[in-house]
């Protein structure tokens, strides 16, 4: 990847890290974000005993790493790997993939315009990281049209193949319907009321139905989720029982 920042991470950050070295009882591993090396002590790799420390890391394998100690006088950058959580870890990931989607959208644009895409990166960045932490978010914005890229350097061009790549931003709620009825037609009761319903259901089995709100932010979502199961509950008028848990 191009990005990089400089200087040292903080403490509690999360970090992007290809392992280097195993050792015994030690992995050394490369900052991705700051060409730097850090140490993850065994006691850190995973809960309880490790008898072999290759079965949690190789060489060459990318992992997400939490900052518990660093000393820029020494160089030393203390990671561990087993207080990060799985989410921590799909978000880190997450955030890296949109980063790498970004570049390579600039690397498209730097083969139709035929200058060199470090050259063209280092251009546009200049400008994008005084507002932005991460291009992926500048690029975001563009497509609510909350950030002009048409004021940047081949702006215009940038512009056009950012909105023919990246999706507007949206929250997804997702969760199960399970719905019970003793009413001899509580079968046609059911499938009636879901027909007049605007969520995204699907019938799981059992009784049970997913349910899937999509909107541009998350209290818009929350809104209409409820206004949506409020409508569902009146349509049943208690000859069916309902219950909805949310998935995480």
């Amino acid at each position: 990847m191009l990005y990089k920042k400089s200087g040292y991470p903080e403490e509690n950050d999360l970090v992007a890290c290809t392992v280097t070295n195993v050792q015994y009882n030690s992995v050394f591993a490369r900052l991705e974000e700051y060409n730097r090396t850090g140490l993850i002590h065994i006691s850190e790799i995973s809960p309880g005993r490790i008898r072999n420390i290759r079965d949690y890391v190789k060489e060459g394998k990318l992992i997400i790493c939490k900052v518990i100690g660093v000393d820029e006088k020494k160089g030393h950058i203390d990671l561990s790997l087993r207080r990060v959580t799985e989410i921590q870890k799909k978000q880190k990931t997450n955030e890296r993939k949109q980063e790498q989607k970004a570049e390579k959208i600039l690397e498209d644009l730097a083969k139709d315009l035929k200058k060199e895409v470090k050259t063209l990166y280092n251009d546009l960045t200049k400008e994008i990281f005084k507002d932005y932490e991460y291009l992926f978010q500048a690029f975001e914005d563009a497509v609510e049209n909350k950030y002009d890229l048409k004021k940047l350097p081949h702006g215009k061009e940038l512009d056009k193949i950012v909105k023919e790549k990246i999706s507007p931003k949206t929250v997804t709620i997702q969760g199960v319907l399970t719905l019970n009825s003793y009413e001899p037609n509580g079968v046609v009761i059911i499938k009636e009321v879901l027909k007049k319903s605007d969520l995204d259901i699907k019938y799981l089995g059992s009784g049970k139905y997913s349910i899937k709100v999509v909107a541009k932010e998350y209290k818009e979502a929350e809104k209409k989720l409820k206004e949506e199961l409020e409508i569902l509950s009146k349509g049943f008028d208690k000859k069916v029982v309902m219950d909805f848990k949310r998935r995480e």
